[in-house]
């Protein structure tokens, strides 16, 4: 055993460290050794260790070896789980390794293989010895690149990568989204920094994206992405040519500094004196149809220089993300024509004295889903004034058609007959199945006009909808059931009802699609609770502030589904 004078040598053992640790044992090994405690923290380290690792004992002691040393072949931290010796560890039995890399305390990278073991700290303190051996020397100066490099990753690796780039990218509709997960699959796993060129719709560049790993997490430096110039048509430039899909390429700070040939070499040039980038890849984006930019990934920390051997993977995850990318561009570009359709089919509202209006109309989040729900209000040959709202079954331009033809068959029926809501909507479902493309839907159709005494008046008929709400002035809200029947398009005929209520002075009421309440994980009546709750606790806001309120406080952040809402607030009476 050592004495006190042995326990006291500088580097050697921290003044915490249990009594139980022989460091002159330690030493007597022979070979590169350290003690760690049940948290995996260094207590014990000889000089055999120091040594090797070019670290002094006050630089190992307290710290966690795995953070302190652990480290993958190309010098990246290595994540806890993919710690060949975690397990182990945790297991409390001995285990080895062939080659695992360390890092020195110059930066160095060191093979090195490990044997580990339980180590008797005495009482009830349990600890860990690690035994080490090199490999290979370190070069001084620099990290060597391992024996891997410049061969490609291993096919099992290979395909997983490409499935989860397939399962991932293809997952969403939302260009932002996709080029976010790209990001996050490629940094830091193939390389320090990725960059995205994407030629827009007006054949024009963007440098979308510009991303680098930060610790744990990814960086964006925006101060680099924006407009970059024309693609030049004869530049032999690697992002030249693989904007206009020629080639993929390998490429490095020496690559710019020749005379530049165009706007695109400066801007690449700035890039790599930006970012640090030594060595970089670039290939083309393209989808089936055309290119649509290219994908760079450069290496700046990491010491293994890209390769041709790396080019097919890259290649390969290039073209799942031109795929996912043109998909996300064709649903964006419908759901922008559906959108435009749709806001100039609905309509402006009518001037109503005594009345107020007002009407929102908010598409579904996912690009796919838009079209069929609708509001309206518009003046009738008697002087009465017609609120509609309804939902047209399907979320996709057919249903936004569907839509216009309901809405204008609606106004033709009710402007030409001088009927109550009922028969109207009667007329309307007998010619749905026959003249229009309408499967199925629901509505409401409402009148309202002024009474002889001033009050004013909803007659309604409700069409499998949900039920309109009545907010008076003070905040009491109920739900107006009656007059329910089934929804359009069945080919089912039964009567019709009408229901009549007045409109107290200053109340408000509103006429909503599903899309307000209806979320996946809520129940319907759910909804109807969270609605009538928050629209009463608006009733004293002006109309168009309560109408804003009610959208941002009662659709729920999951809803899919698009929303119309018809606010109609009566006068406060003298």
């Amino acid at each position: 055993m050592a004495g006190p004078e042995d326990a006291e040598t500088p580097g050697k053992r921290s003044p915490t460290a249990p009594a139980a640790v022989p460091v002159a044992a330690l030493d007597a090994i022979g070979t590169a050794a350290y003690v760690v405690d049940e948290e995996g923290r260094v207590i014990a380290v000889n000089a055999h260790a120091e040594q090797l690792l070019g670290r002094s004992a006050e630089q190992f002691i307290g710290r966690d070896a795995h953070d302190l040393l652990h480290r993958d072949a190309h010098g990246h931290p290595l994540p806890r789980s993919r710690c060949s010796m975690r397990q182990a560890f945790h297991d409390r039995r001995t285990a080895q390794a062939e080659e695992d890399w360390f890092e020195c305390g110059d930066g160095t990278l060191l093979p090195v293989s490990w044997l580990i073991t339980p180590y008797d700290l005495g009482g009830r303190e349990a600890g860990t010895l690690v035994l080490l051996h090199a490999l290979r020397p370190p070069q001084p100066g620099r990290r060597p690149q391992p024996d891997t490099a410049g061969e490609p990753m291993p096919e099992l690796q290979r395909l997983a990568l490409l499935a989860e780039t397939t399962t991932r990218l293809t997952s969403t509709l939302d260009v932002e989204e996709a080029l976010r997960r790209l990001t996050e699959l490629v940094v830091p796993r193939l390389a320090d920094w990725v960059v995205v060129d994407l030629i827009t719709e007006r054949d024009e560049v963007w440098r979308s994206a510009v991303v680098h790993a930060e610790g744990d997490g990814l960086a964006h430096r925006e101060e680099l992405q924006g407009p970059m110039p024309p693609v030049p048509a004869e530049s032999p430039m690697p992002l030249s040519r693989a904007l206009r899909g020629v080639a993929s390429a390998l490429a490095g700070p020496e690559t710019y500094q020749r005379e530049p040939d165009s706007g695109i070499a400066v801007e690449q040039r700035r890039l790599f004196e930006a970012t640090g980038i030594r060595s970089a890849v670039i290939v083309p984006i393209r989808s089936t149809r055309a290119v649509l930019g290219a994908l760079t990934l450069g290496r700046a920390k990491d010491p293994v220089d890209f390769t041709t051997a790396d080019l097919p993977l890259i290649e390969d995850i290039a073209r799942r993300a031109g795929l996912a990318l043109d998909n996300a561009r064709l649903y964006q570009r419908q759901r922008k024509v559906a959108e435009t359709m749709q806001n100039h089919l609905l309509p402006q509202l009518p001037r109503v004295p005594g009345l107020r209006m007002t009407a929102r109309y908010l598409p579904a989040p996912d690009a796919s889903q838009v079209g069929g729900d609708w509001y309206d209000a518009f003046s009738l040959s008697d002087g009465a004034t017609a609120l509609a709202v309804g939902d047209v079954v399907g979320h996709d331009l057919e249903a936004a058609a569907g839509m216009a033809q309901l809405r204008n068959m609606l106004r033709a029926y009710a402007w030409a007959h001088k009927e109550p809501p009922s028969r109207i909507v009667d007329r309307l479902d007998e010619a749905v199945m026959h003249i229009t493309d309408v499967s199925m839907a629901t509505m409401i159709l409402a009148r309202v006009e002024a009474r002889d005494d001033g009050h004013w008046e909803l007659t309604w008929t409700n069409a499998g909808h949900p039920p309109p709400l009545l907010i008076s002035h003070d905040g009491l809200a109920h739900f107006l059931t009656d007059g329910h029947g089934i929804l359009l398009g069945t080919g089912v005929r039964t009567p019709r009802t009408d229901a009549t209520a007045a409109l107290p002075p200053g109340s408000t009421l509103l006429l909503y699609t599903d899309g307000l309440i209806e979320a996946p994980g809520h129940t319907l009546d759910e909804g109807l609770h969270r609605l009538r709750r928050h629209a009463a606790a608006l009733a004293h806001r002006p109309l168009t502030s309560l109408t804003d309120e009610v959208l941002r406080r009662v659709r729920y952040e999951t809803n899919d589904d698009d929303v119309a809402l018809l606010a109609v607030r009566a006068p406060t009476g003298t």
